[in-house]
C-alpha cells in the first residue's frame, strides 16, 4: 500500500510489537524498525506474577515473539536501544546503544514507551536514587526473577497496594509459602475495578489465606545490616502507627506514563501526563502515533478521557497504529470499554463499563448450575443502567465471571437496554448451565426498579 517508507517504533512491548506485525502485514515493502530499551523481545507483562508462583515454570515462556521471529518477518528489532530524542523537523530519532549514540530517520513514528511503577513517598526505601535491597516493583522479567530469588530466602512479605497486580502477587507469594500482608491506602480493595459490596466478597475470600489491612498507608521501612526488618503503617483515620515484621516489600501502587519524549516534541498531553490519541492512534503531531500505557483515549460509556492500562487495549491500539502507519485504514471503536478480569485464590472477578451513584443497579446471587444438580458454584452479578434502562456497566465475582462480563461488553457495544437483554436466550443443560442464567436474572431486578420509577 506504500512505496516502501520507513516505520520506526519506540518500544517493543505488546503494543509496539503488535504495531510492527500489523504494519508488516499491511505493507510488505516498508522498512520497519523497533527500538526497545530492554533486553528481551516482546513478552507478556501480565504473566509475570504467575512465574513467581511457578504456575508458569519457565519465565522465558512469556516471550511471545522472539528475536528470530521478528527477523523472519522482516522486522528489525534492536534491543538494549534507548531512544533519547525525537527531532520532528528532520524526522529522525537519536538512539543510545552501548553508550554510543546514532540517528535514525523515519517517515512514520509510533511511540509505545509504556509506563513505569509509581513509587509512593515511603521513608527509607530510596538510597542513591535507587530502591534498596528487599523492596521491589514488578514490571519486567528481571523484576520477576529478582523477586523469585528473594522470596526463596524470605518468610514474611508486605505488598503495598490491593489492586489487580497487588492481589495477584499476594497469591503468588502465598504459593511460595510466605506469610503475606497486603496494605491498601483506600477503604476497600480493588477500588478501581469493583464496587464496595462486590469487593467485599473478594476480601472475605482472600483473607482466609493472607492478611489484608485497608485504610492504612505505609510510612516507612526499617532495615538492619542491609535487610528489611519492619514495615511501619499508619491508620488513615486515627493516625495511629503499627509495625509489621517483613523480609520483603513489593510496591504495587499503579503506574506513571513514560511520555517525556512526546512532551519534548510538543505532543498534546492530558492533565495527567498521558499522550492524547484519536481512533486511529494518531497524536496531535503529523506522522506520529502513540499506543499503550502512555496514552489516553475516550471511554465508550462515559465519553470521558481514560488512561490505557490494559494489555488487551494496547494490542488493539497496536493493530490500529501499525495498519495506519503502513498506509492502510483501521479505526478503533468510539472508546474503550475497559473490560477486565483476574483471579485470586480460585475466585474469578470481571468488570466492564461504568458504575456511579447516578446509575440504577441490580444485584443477584446465583449458581453456575441448576439447584438440583451437584457442583454448582456461586456467581454474583451487579449491573448498571441509566434511567432509560440502557446498560452502562457490569461486575461479576465467581464462576466464569470473565465470560459473563464479555456478554455484557457485547451488550454495551450494541447499545442494548435491560428489557431486551433480560430476555436473552442463554444456553441450558443441567451439567453445564441453569435454565435462566444469572446474567439475565439480575436484569429482572433492574426492570422492576425501572417500572416502579
Amino acid at each position: 500500500m506504500s512505496d516502501g517508507k520507513k516505520i520506526v517504533i519506540i518500544g517493543g512491548g505488546a503494543g509496539g510489537g503488535t504495531a510492527a506485525q500489523f504494519a508488516r502485514k499491511t505493507d510488505r515493502k516498508s522498512k520497519i524498525i523497533i527500538f526497545e530499551k530492554g533486553k528481551y523481545a516482546q513478552y507478556s507483562k501480565c504473566g509475570l506474577p504467575y512465574t513467581i508462583s511457578k504456575d508458569i515454570d519457565d519465565i522465558y515462556d512469556l516471550i511471545e515473539f522472539s528475536n528470530e521471529w521478528f527477523l523472519k518477518a522482516g522486522i528489525d528489532l534492536k534491543l538494549n536501544s534507548k531512544v533519547e530524542k525525537i527531532d520532528i523537523n528532520k524526522k529522525k530519532i537519536t538512539v543510545n546503544k552501548d553508550n554510543k549514540t546514532f540517528d535514525e530517520s523515519y517517515d512514520k513514528l509510533i511511540i509505545a514507551t509504556g509506563a513505569k511503577p509509581s513509587i509512593p513517598p515511603i521513608k527509607n526505601i530510596i538510597e542513591n536514587d535507587k530502591i534498596i535491597s528487599g523492596v521491589f516493583t514488578l514490571r519486567t522479567i528481571d523484576d520477576a526473577k529478582n523477586i523469585s530469588i528473594y522470596c526463596s530466602k524470605s518468610k514474611k512479605a508486605v505488598i503495598v497496594g490491593a489492586g489487580l497486580i497487588g492481589l495477584e502477587l499476594a497469591e503468588s507469594l502465598y504459593k511460595n509459602k510466605l506469610k503475606v500482608t497486603v496494605v491498601e491506602a483506600l477503604p476497600d480493595i480493588l477500588a478501581n475495578t469493583l464496587d464496595k459490596d462486590m469487593s467485599k466478597i473478594v476480601f472475605d475470600n482472600i483473607t482466609k489465606f493472607v492478611d489484608v489491612i485497608t485504610d492504612h498507608i505505609v510510612t516507612r521501612v526499617e532495615s538492619e545490616s542491609g535487610k528489611i526488618k519492619k514495615v511501619i503503617i499508619k491508620d488513615n483515620k486515627t493516625g495511629k502507627e503499627k509495625e509489621i515484621v517483613s523480609d520483603i516489600v513489593i510496591i504495587a501502587t499503579g503506574l506513571i506514563p513514560q511520555t517525556s519524549l512526546a512532551k519534548d516534541i510538543g505532543c498534546k498531553l492530558s492533565n495527567k501526563g498521558y499522550i492524547i490519541v484519536n481512533e486511529k492512534c494518531e497524536t496531535s503531531l503529523k506522522d506520529i502515533y502513540a499506543i499503550g500505557d502512555c496514552t489516553e483515549f475516550i471511554n465508550f460509556v462515559t465519553k470521558n478521557p481514560t488512561p490505557i492500562g490494559l494489555g488487551s487495549i494496547a494490542v488493539r491500539q497496536g493493530i490500529s497504529a501499525g495498519i495506519n502507519a503502513a498506509g492502510g485504514s483501521y479505526t478503533l471503536l468510539d472508546g474503550v470499554l475497559q473490560t477486565c478480569t483476574s483471579r485470586f485464590f480460585e475466585l474469578e472477578i470481571a468488570a466492564v463499563g461504568s458504575c456511579n451513584d447516578k446509575l440504577i443497579f441490580g444485584k443477584f446471587n446465583g449458581s453456575s448450575l441448576p439447584d438440583y444438580y451437584p457442583g454448582g458454584k456461586q456467581i454474583t452479578i451487579k449491573v448498571f443502567t441509566d434511567e432509560n434502562g440502557k446498560i452502562m456497566g457490569a461486575q461479576a465475582v465467581g464462576d466464569n465471571a470473565a465470560q459473563r462480563i464479555n456478554t455484557y461488553a457485547a451488550a454495551i457495544l450494541g447499545g442494548l437496554d435491560i428489557e431486551k437483554f433480560r430476555k436473552l436466550e442463554t444456553a441450558y443443560a443441567p451439567p453445564v448451565a441453569p435454565t435462566l442464567d444469572s446474567i439475565t436474572l439480575v436484569c429482572d431486578i433492574i426492570s422492576a426498579k425501572l417500572r416502579r420509577r
